[in-house]
């Protein structure tokens, strides 16, 4: 009897241990809960008879762990991430050997000093890398996350296209008057960035003056500011001169206000932007600006700048960081740049309860789980991947306490039994 009573006690004790580490867990992300199983102890041989042999006691049987899913929490983290439904986060402690690594459902990440995205414990969170221009999986070779804080090498404006409504009723300037200085000496004016080889900004100003020479015909002229002010830039082979020097060009609009020709059909182009007195601060002093304005038009309407495109880019620093339901990595940046810097893998198994528990909510491999399965968030069995929410642990905390205390119960049960027993036989050896 003493030994059943002392199986009922340990069984008794696993149990309180298990349901004490799920309560002290409740508030730990990515957690699943863990259920002590058991089973008896049934003894005989050929000298016993079977239908009178008693139980021998209870033992564990196994340290179930249950992989529902956890409620939603939402926080205001980006990098939070939460699977909804089945799959794994794949991290790894050495960021070179991604080949090893462990599963978790824990999807709080930051970013560490060298912006990779791990966890807590500073592991890596594994991806694969993704072709920006198909948006498809280049390779399913996992590799950490990283998020560079800077994007781009910097490019100079080369190509800039402009489309722009003049009114036809606008006023009527002379264009030997032009002075970009004299707001009376033009109709309108319009201002936009360009960027150098090294990737600094200057101040674009583009002056518009309807001819009173010539009926349908309006001048063009362009400036660029520098850190010493503001410098007139000459178009090559323009066919508007002030008297200045100030080179420019003509825009001929037709009877029904579509354009009918350019700077005479040749080219606009600006001479060297270091050639016009432009302070490149190191950059190459030989940039030149083209311009496209095939769809400018003359019509009985306001002034209005419909497109303005150019193809520089300044280097471009991290400003927001996303993901959207594939597992996307989405990084936005400050030179208007936004990339998709990976896709976060996700892992499955065939049999979950066969995982190996390795702490800090997280499991491992083995041969009874089945190998990893290698998979993105939205596809065939896997679940979806969701930002600014964390999967909270799965413990029902009242089921918890109730378990607490029938475990309790059952302690103290088993206790008073071998207490019996031994009074049993104390008073067996005092009998004379």
């Amino acid at each position: 009897m003493s030994y059943v009573s002392l199986s009922g006690l340990s069984a008794a004790q696993l149990d309180l241990n298990t349901t004490s580490n799920n309560i002290a867990n409740a508030n730990t992300f990515g957690f699943k809960e863990s259920r002590a199983e058991f089973g008896d102890v049934y003894s005989n041989s050929l000298f016993t008879n079977a239908k009178t042999t008693p139980g021998g006691g209870a033992q564990p049987s196994k340290i179930a762990q249950q992989f529902h899913e956890g409620s939603s929490i939402s926080t205001n983290n980006p990098m939070d991430l939460r699977i909804s439904g089945t799959g794994f986060f794949a991290v790894s402690k050495d960021r070179l050997v991604p080949q090893q690594n462990e599963l978790t459902r824990n999807g709080a990440f930051h970013l560490n000093k060298d912006s990779y995205m791990v966890t807590s414990n500073d592991e890596f969170l594994l991806g694969y890398e993704v072709n920006k221009d198909t948006n498809e999986v280049v390779s399913y070779e996992p590799r950490p996350i990283n998020i560079p804080p800077e994007f781009g090498k910097p490019k100079q404006t080369a190509n800039i296209e402009i489309g722009v409504n003049l009114p036809a009723n606008g006023d009527l300037k002379d264009p030997a008057l032009f002075d970009f200085t004299d707001p009376e000496t033009y109709n309108r004016s319009t201002s936009s960035t360009i960027y150098d080889s090294m990737g600094q900004s200057y101040k674009m100003t583009t002056y518009y003056v309807k001819d009173q020479t010539q009926q349908n015909t309006w001048q063009s002229y362009y400036t660029v500011t520098d850190g010493q002010g503001e410098k007139p830039v000459n178009i090559a082979g323009g066919d508007a001169t002030t008297p200045t020097g100030h080179v420019g060009h003509t825009m001929r609009f037709n009877n029904d206000g579509t354009l009918a020709s350019l700077n005479n059909g040749q080219p606009i182009v600006t001479t060297d932007l270091g050639a016009n007195g432009i302070d490149m601060n190191g950059a190459d002093p030989a940039q030149t600006l083209s311009f496209s304005l095939d769809s400018a038009t003359q019509f009985a309407a306001p002034f209005e700048l419909t497109k303005f495109q150019e193809d520089g880019a300044t280097t471009g620093f991290l400003t927001k960081v996303d993901f959207d339901e594939q597992g996307n990595v989405l990084g936005t940046y400050s030179n208007g740049e936004n990339v998709t810097l990976g896709r976060v893998a996700m892992v499955r198994v065939a049999n979950e309860q066969g995982l190996d528990k390795k702490g800090g909510t997280q499991w491992d491999s083995t041969t009874a789980s089945g190998a990893k399965i290698w998979g993105e968030s939205n596809k065939g069995s896997f679940g979806t991947i969701n930002n600014g929410t964390l999967e909270q642990s799965n413990i029902d905390m009242t089921q918890e306490l109730v378990d607490l205390i029938s475990a309790q119960r059952n302690f103290q049960a088993n206790s008073r039994a071998l207490d019996v027993h031994n009074q049993l036989q104390q008073n067996i050896l005092q009998i004379r």
